[in-house]
């Protein structure tokens, strides 16, 4: 197919496709559910941001596209799912990919999600595959009018939506902490057979996580230096912060991947460990009946002429003698540790 052609190329997660309109000022707020009814592009000072949840609907996209006189090329990119995150300046705005990120505490499982911002003047497109509100603060902070982001632009809106997933990033690496903190205590005091299946399944969980998160830090801070006229210069200080905070995530992915590799090792060890105790100890039994073979060895064999096997206390005699072998032998172990 010819470059800029529609298909999508995920799975269908949501049953329909619907678009969620917020329209606002520092004095103005209107939400509207459109589904397929979308309205014409308006000359007013208000930021619309229409929200769409559910990628399948190639048509509906479309008419986005037509409407907003979105590229093709970016319109291709928000279907692919597969698109890793990237930050690309058109003359007329900006676009974001980047992938929202949950974890399944249960299925020890890290889900990500396909997510594409397009910001114009005075409008914000986004696209998300779920129908799970993954923007719920920033509608939150909209709908209270509480802080900045009511005074400010579309440029400030998408800084918004893009930080929202960011910091839920940090909330899915606190779940991985306390993982990564049961498995050292389990490695250290009761590994078994499922516990490196639990390492090699954590360490495949974040090399995931690592490839959804690595390539954003050269998307964000393509979005700090751009120079596309809708982003204004007093939002630079908020995407450089984001940028400072993609790096913080990716330092501690980075940690805790070297955290399971050297648990990993240490499982091994743990494992070895164990083997040579056993290992010692069947050794240090083995010795001890060394010299109790040799000697019930001597007497069990048939020469006529073993003078012990007539007396009267033999048997008693040879019990004692190998009682007190033992005994010495135990005592010599024990005092050099080897018991």
């Amino acid at each position: 197919m010819p470059p800029g052609t529609l298909v999508f190329t995920g799975e269908k997660k949501v049953d329909a496709s619907n678009v969620f309109m917020i329209q606002y000022s520092e004095e103005h707020l209107v939400e509207k559910s459109l589904k397929d009814d979308l309205p014409p592009p308006e000359l007013n000072n208000f930021t619309t941001w229409y929200d769409v949840k559910g990628l399948h609907n190639v048509s509906l996209i479309e008419r986005l596209g037509q409407l907003y006189n979105i590229h093709s090329l970016i319109l291709e990119d928000v279907l692919d799912t597969q698109q890793r995150p990237k930050f690309e300046e058109y003359e007329d705005g900006i676009f974001i990919i980047l992938h929202a990120i949950t974890f399944d505490h249960d299925a020890r499982e890290i889900q990500t999600e396909h997510i594409a911002i397009f910001a114009g003047h005075n409008f914000l497109l986004s696209f998300q595959e779920k129908d799970d509100d993954t923007f719920a603060p920033v509608r939150a902070r909209i709908r209270s009018a509480s802080g900045r982001i009511r005074k400010r632009g579309s440029d400030y809106l998408a800084y918004a939506l893009a930080d929202s997933v960011v910091d839920h990033y940090f909330i899915v690496l606190d779940q991985l902490q306390e993982i990564i903190e049961s498995l050292e205590e389990e490695v250290m005091y009761k590994p078994d057979n499922h516990t490196k299946g639990k390492i090699h399944q954590l360490k495949s969980q974040m090399l995931m996580l690592r490839k959804s998160i690595l390539p954003l830090r050269e998307a964000i801070n393509w979005f700090v230096k751009t120079d596309c006229p809708i982003v204004q210069k007093d939002t630079d200080v908020f995407t450089r912060d984001l940028y400072d905070h993609i790096v913080q995530v990716i330092d501690m992915v980075e940690t805790y991947r070297d955290i399971l590799n050297g648990l990993y090792d240490l499982y091994l060890s743990e494992i070895s460990y164990r083997m040579n105790n056993i290992m010692q100890l069947l050794t240090i039994i083995s010795t001890i009946f060394i010299p109790l073979t040799f000697i019930v060895g001597i007497y069990g064999m048939n020469f006529d002429n073993m003078p012990e096997l007539h007396w009267h206390y033999g048997y008693f005699i040879i019990w004692g003698i190998m009682t007190f072998i033992t005994i010495c032998m135990f005592i010599y172990f024990r005092r050099k540790r080897w018991l």
